[in-house]
């Protein structure tokens, strides 16, 4: 009963559908389900908001475009015009980490961006992703981006390593970062919303302050959103232009 009532027990993994192909197990869980939920409440949103699109935009298709013109503004900023055409895979990052996030706020929901394993895959998904478009683009030449320009050559024993082990890192505080901040958030929630039933009569300040706090949520919950796309951008920024 006190593993259950655990604010740990919100990021169990259970198995709904349990499938296994060759020894290897490739369950459908609550981490899947809410994954596929976030694809196609995203998919409906965007279709429906856009199916009758006006000139003067109603509040749906208001939405809708703001997120269009938000992402591409990060690009444009970060990556400039060459990336435009990688626009709509940035787009889709941005918005299943956000509606990821934005669903894991419901209750009895599952957030599955809380799981260092998602965030660490579609991290690692990008970063390949990045290096093949680099290693296309610039060919043996993309390692020149191991060694910054204009220093001297006899620090390059000292540099190569530490930029190589620097830009092998990336995935993993790409995905750290995020992981961190959704277990963090909805593990302190969890807490503070437990003191509120132990309480009683006097869990009213416990209450305030999960309301404060669900709010700072969905606010970090768009941040990190926002963070992650715009580092992803960073990176196809290098693989573009190199230094």
């Amino acid at each position: 009963m006190a593993e259950k009532h655990s604010p740990l027990a919100q990021f169990e993994i259970k198995t709904l559908v349990p499938l296994e192909f060759g020894g290897i197990d490739a369950s459908f869980t609550n981490s899947s389900l809410f994954m596929v939920a976030t694809v196609v409440v995203v998919s409906l949103f965007l279709i429906l908001a856009m199916r009758r699109a006006a000139l003067v935009p109603g509040r749906w298709q208001s939405m809708a475009e703001l997120s269009y013109v938000f992402v591409a503004n990060v690009m444009k900023d970060t990556v400039g015009s060459e990336g435009r055409k990688y626009f709509p895979f940035i787009f889709t990052v941005f918005m299943f980490i956000l509606f990821g996030n934005l669903l894991g706020m419901l209750p009895y929901s599952f957030t599955f961006t809380s799981h260092i394993i998602v965030t660490f895959t579609i991290a690692a998904v990008i970063f390949i992703g990045v290096t093949l478009i680099a290693l296309a683009k610039h060919k043996l030449h993309f390692f020149s981006f191991f060694m910054p320009p204009g220093v001297p050559m006899l620090l390059a024993p000292l540099l190569v390593p530490i930029e190589i082990i620097s830009y092998l890192s990336r995935p993993i505080s790409l995905s750290v970062r995020l992981f961190a901040n959704m277990l963090a958030g909805h593990t302190l929630l969890k807490v503070f919303a437990g003191f509120i039933v132990s309480l009683g009569v006097f869990g009213i300040a416990p209450w305030a302050f999960v309301v404060a706090l669900t709010g700072l949520e969905i606010v970090i919950a768009f941040l990190q959103a926002f963070v992650f796309t715009m580092l992803t951008c960073l990176y196809l920024n290098d693989a573009l232009h190199l230094h």
